[in-house]
This record gives structure tokens, C-alpha cells and sequence, in this order.
């Protein structure tokens, strides 16, 4: 069997997924279908914005749907007409009920980016950085009605970098996912490929990332916050308070430095130094509101951080 003999249901919405529907266009495979998300208002202007995944979609001329809820039963009506052999997903933003599950015969196969059964959920990439991992990954999996607790497929991994922010592992993780999709397609062709099931006990969770996840608890360890702050960057971003004002800060590196948990210990050109519970932070970059995130030493200029200044 080829790749063009599956006819492939792709299912997707953020730039994340793009990587792999445009892989799956590449490798021959019969697209006969892009389910994402409903268009959103998006900028100050609040124009309707389609999904990044639908602009390659009919780029590539393959036909897009974008049901409220793919659960409705006119939609897997419709899904059904399509007569998919497989189902791929990623970063999709809907769950998959049982009646879209049962359709294909090659079954709906998820691309998650996490070395599962590590990291289920919705947020992997920012939270194993803010847990301070050294490694990730991507895993495919056999969809099922769990959060992310199918029987998994190909695996992929890659090293965390000790700075790396969740922005940078996203857009590594992005190619890997395409190259773990590509394997799990080879081996359904060649009829090698082989279903693991997850071990439960290993499992942890990656909840969606709120904005009040990145407040700064100066009690911490510096090396806890500086995972907190690339975690969380470029969204929601990991912030303190100067005077009142919301402070967003990234571009972190853990010093050996000591002093009162959430002051200023020094402030110059090279960046922002705050003590916290177990060692300090040099702050590379800072942001107010209203503000563009700005290198410290063009941040200073316009704002005074004597040695004793309380964040918080």
C-alpha cells in the first residue's frame, strides 16, 4: 500500500499543526479533507482571521470545514460522507467523540508533543520547561476517549536546551512531529506498525497555561523561576510588580548572588539582578505596559531600579 491509497481526514488549527498537514501533502497521501477551527476575530481590529492550517489548506486546494462542534451529528454525517481511511490530528482544539473515533480503519491518530504517557493535557511544551526537563519529545497515538491515553505509536525525542524557551521548543517540536507523522504513515503501509499501551502510573498532567501562571514567587529557587520564564515565553509571559505596574520580564539566567527575596541587588547594562529564595536572576529583558519588551539596558533609561527596589 501507498500514501495515496489512505484517503487521510486532517484535522488541525494552530501554526503547530502545519508542519504535518504540509507533510502529509508532500508525501502523496489522498487529503480528502481539513477539519479546523472556526475563524476568530483577531488584532485590534477584530477581523475574522482564519487558522493558520486552513490558509495551507486551500492554498493547497483541499477542501476545509470548520464546524462549532465537530460532536453536532450533522457534522459526523458529513465527516462520514468523506469515507476517511485515517484520521491525523494535531493541536486540533476540539475533543473527538466516540462517533467520529469509530469511523476510520486505520483509526484517528494524534500527534502529541510529549514523550507520552509524560505530559498529557493541553500544555506539554510550557510545562515540561517550567518542570525544568532536559528532554521532550513527540509521540503519535491511537485516539481514544481519554485525554491523550491511547496506545502510543512512533516516538521522537530531543534535548531541552538549559535557556531554551517554550516559543523556541514549539518550533523544534513542529519538525519532529511532521518527521514522527511520516514514520507512523511508512509503517501503516508497510504493515509494521505496532500499538504500545501508556503506563497510567507514569502519567502527569499539562493543563492549559493561565496568565496568573506567571506570577513570580521571589521565594523560589532562581533556577525554578528562570524554568518559570522561559516556560511561559512568549505566552502568558512571567511577570512581577514595580510599583504598583505589571512587569513582564524573559531573557533570565540563574546567578550565585544573595539577598532579600525580590529586590533589586544590582541594575545596569548587563540586566536586572533579583534575589530570590536560593540564589538571584539577571533579567535580560523587561516590559510595562504599554511598552515593547526592551533589552535592560535600554529599559533603564527610562526607568530607575536602585539596589533595594521590592518586586512583587
Amino acid at each position: 500500500m501507498t500514501p495515496d491509497q489512505i484517503r487521510t481526514v486532517f484535522m488541525g488549527t494552530p501554526d503547530f499543526a502545519t508542519a504535518t498537514l504540509q507533510g502529509l501533502i508532500e508525501k502523496g497521501c489522498e487529503i480528502v479533507g481539513v477539519y479546523t477551527q472556526p475563524d476568530r476575530p483577531k488584532g485590534r481590529g477584530k477581523k475574522l482571521t482564519p487558522p493558520p492550517v486552513k490558509e495551507l489548506a486551500l492554498g493547497a486546494g483541499i477542501p476545509v470545514f470548520q464546524p462549532q462542534k465537530l460532536r453536532d451529528p450533522a457534522a459526523v454525517e458529513e465527516l462520514k460522507a468523506l469515507a476517511p481511511d485515517l484520521i491525523v490530528v494535531v493541536a486540533y482544539g476540539q475533543i473527538l467523540p466516540q462517533a467520529v473515533l469509530d469511523i476510520p480503519k486505520y483509526g484517528c491518530i494524534n500527534v502529541h508533543a510529549s514523550l507520552l504517557p509524560k505530559y498529557r493535557g493541553a500544555a506539554p511544551i510550557n510545562k515540561c520547561i517550567v518542570d525544568g526537563e532536559t528532554e521532550t519529545g513527540v509521540t503519535t497515538m491511537l485516539m481514544d476517549i481519554g485525554l491523550d491515553t491511547g496506545d502510543m505509536l512512533v516516538k521522537k525525542s530531543l534535548a531541552i536546551g538549559p535557556d531554551e524557551t517554550a516559543g523556541e521548543l514549539h518550533d523544534r517540536l513542529m519538525v519532529i512531529g511532521r518527521e514522527a507523522m511520516d514514520e507512523t504513515i511508512d509503517r501503516i503501509c508497510d504493515g509494521t506498525l505496532v500499538a504500545e499501551p501508556q503506563d497510567d502510573s507514569l502519567s502527569n498532567y499539562a493543563p492549559l497555561m493561565k496568565k496568573e501562571d506567571g506570577r513570580i514567587d521571589w521565594t523560589r529557587a532562581a533556577s525554578e523561576v528562570h524554568n518559570q520564564v522561559r516556560g511561559l515565553a512568549p505566552w502568558p509571559s512571567a511577570f512581577t510588580s514595580l510599583g504598583g505596574e505589571t512587569l513582564k520580564i524573559a531573557g533570565t539566567r540563574p546567578v550565585e548572588e544573595s539577598g532579600e527575596a525580590g529586590t533589586v541587588l544590582a541594575a545596569d547594562a548587563k540586566g536586572v539582578l533579583v534575589a530570590c529564595g536560593d540564589g538571584a536572576l539577571l533579567i535580560g529583558l523587561l516590559q510595562l505596559p504599554g511598552k515593547r519588551m526592551m533589552p535592560a539596558a535600554d529599559f533603564l533609561r527610562g526607568n530607575d531600579l536602585p539596589s533595594g527596589t521590592a518586586l512583587g
